[in-house]
């Protein structure tokens, strides 16, 4: 695999120290009256946060690689359960209180602490569950032990795990199943709530924590379990540790996340494929059709036909400067992904993302390649994404597509193939089968849950973070916002080159440091907002 170059967030070139050191340091700072170390002193500053870092990663680092090695499919309950019952040892062992809270299928863990400080209730999710692995296409030795590589001459090499402490480097990279999505912003999580324990420090807040085990799957029973545990689910903020940083690696917050629904268009042909020799000119062609209705739902420039696709999405000249905030280098962005030029849907890569979007995700009929054939075949199928803006209603975007079918002369039957009377007396036949996984969420800037988070990595980093009003990608937090009224916030870590969800993931090094200073910061932030009397318990 060829290496891609990332810019790395000053400052990361952090080498491991010894805990005994930092603990001195910190001693010796208090007596002097250093801030930030007193239990009831304000939040240590960016110099103590980085050095808290520095002497956490030697045994964060082993922590990553013990998780990494739990295989962690959420199609097996073998490895949730395994997943589960890790996760609650470590959080029992850090002074949270943990149980399991059932769902109809892998439960939700809630592990909660209160140190006394404050009735302001956080709530923090993490998912632990990862993508299915193909070891025939990892390098060596398997998904699930990691491995410590860095770049020489545009290659990846291994570097021995006994090198680490001796010679720290920010851009080797952890390789391993759910390095980056999401068991490191896990580990950077628990290594943060280590290193408050080594440096006296106490939660500003009541903290909850719910951990996923399900979410690669489209989290289908969190709908459900939110309304039926709402109590004790109930917070003043949602802080969401999962997904990439933007393109620059510097540190990001992110307001929200499109929704996701998806949609089975199949067209049906003869009954069987049929020879093109013998009846081509003669019986209609499925691919054909479905390439015209596919084609039919969007103009040149990309923008969806379907009337009233985008009502009531509004970006005003307001939104468009919040927008222009986020630094994106869009030429460097195309180059990246290899087009000369975007969509026509937003006047900015940013301003699109404020739009739901209709994408063919997938295409089938017949065989291609060395497999093809000279028939007309049976059936094509679509598979259709339509990503969700939080003005969007997902059952009226599905209706156009709907009815747009419709309109081109196709009776639609529900779920199966067409039977004989239906074949004798429709010319053209359909089918669409649909599903609506989650909704978006977007919250406002200057929410106190807004001002908490960006305070807190200034404080990180010592300059404000990235601010991102909506990614493209989807998250199942829509249920914790429109159900119980809570504010969320994306709280991005890993490197945006990190192979998710594809063969050789990987976290760089770098990227899992300043994501526990990162963690660490937002643990010691006190929350400003009072708290309402639904949210106190």
């Amino acid at each position: 695999m060829h290496h891609t170059e990332t810019r790395a967030c000053a400052p990361t070139g952090i080498a491991p120290a010894r805990r005994g050191s930092v603990r001195l340091a910190v001693m010796l700072l208090a007596l002097i009256g250093a801030p930030g170390l007193s239990l009831a002193g304000p939040p240590p500053g960016t110099e103590m946060l980085q050095s808290a870092t520095r002497a956490a990663l030697p045994e964060a680092v082993a922590l990553l690689r013990e998780s990494l090695a739990i295989p962690n499919d959420p199609r097996f309950p073998e490895h949730v359960e395994a997943n589960v019952a890790w996760s609650e040892a470590q959080f029992a062992a850090r002074g949270f209180s943990t149980r399991r809270l059932e769902t109809g299928g892998p439960p939700l863990l809630l592990a909660e602490r209160n140190d006394g400080v404050s009735t302001n209730a956080v709530l923090v999710y993490l998912q632990l569950d990862g993508q299915p692995v193909d070891p025939e296409f990892w390098q060596p030795p398997t998904p699930y032990e990691a491995v410590l590589k860095e770049a020489r001459d545009g290659q990846w090499q291994v570097v021995p795990w006994r090198d680490f402490e001796a010679d720290w480097h920010p851009e080797r990279r952890v390789f391993a199943r759910s390095a980056a999505d999401a068991k490191g912003p896990v580990v950077m999580f628990l290594a943060a709530l280590d290193a408050m324990a080594d440096d006296g420090l106490v939660l500003p807040y009541r903290l909850k924590v719910i951990m996923d085990f399900e979410e690669e799957l489209g989290s289908p029973h969190l709908p459900a379990a939110v309304l039926a545990h709402r109590e004790a689910l109930a917070a003043d903020a949602l802080a969401i540790f999962d997904g990439p940083m933007h393109e620059s690696n510097r540190p990001t917050l992110v307001y929200g996340a499109r929704g996701i629904a998806t949609i089975t268009l199949t067209v049906f042909g003869p009954r069987v494929p049929q020879h093109s020799g013998h009846y081509g000119n003669y019986v209609p062609n499925p691919a054909v059709r479905l390439a015209r209705l596919i084609a039919g739902m969007k103009d040149d420039s990309g923008r969806v036909t379907l009337p009233g696709f985008y009502d009531g999405v509004v970006v005003d000249e307001a939104t468009r400067e919040l927008l222009a905030r986020t630094p994106d280098d869009e030429p460097a962005l195309r180059r990246r992904i290899g087009i000369a030029e975007p969509d026509e849907i937003g006047a900015s890569y940013q301003e699109s993302l404020q739009y739901p979007s209709l994408n063919v995700r997938g295409l089938g009929a017949a065989w291609i390649g060395g497999e093809s054939r000279t028939i007309i075949p049976a059936t094509a199928t679509a598979e259709i994404d339509i990503r969700l803006v939080r003005e969007s209603d997902p059952l009226r975007l599905i209706g156009l597509v709907e009815a747009h079918v419709a309109d081109q002369g196709y009776h639609l039957v529900p779920g199966h193939e067409p039977t004989e009377e239906e074949r004798a007396l429709h010319p053209r036949l359909a089918s669409l089968e649909y599903e609506i996984s989650y909704g978006a969420f977007r919250t406002d800037y200057g929410e106190p849950a807004s001002r908490w988070l960006e305070s807190a990595l200034t404080r990180a980093f010592a300059s404000p973070p990235i601010q991102i009003r909506t990614m493209g990608g989807s998250i199942p937090i829509s249920p914790f916002v429109n159900e119980l009224g809570v504010p969320a916030i994306v709280v991005p870590t890993v490197n945006l080159d990190n192979n998710q969800h594809s063969p050789n993931e990987n976290l760089r090094l770098g990227n899992f440091a300043d994501g526990i200073r990162t963690a660490l910061a937002v643990l010691t932030e006190p929350f400003p907002a009072s708290p309402s009397p639904s949210t106190r318990r």
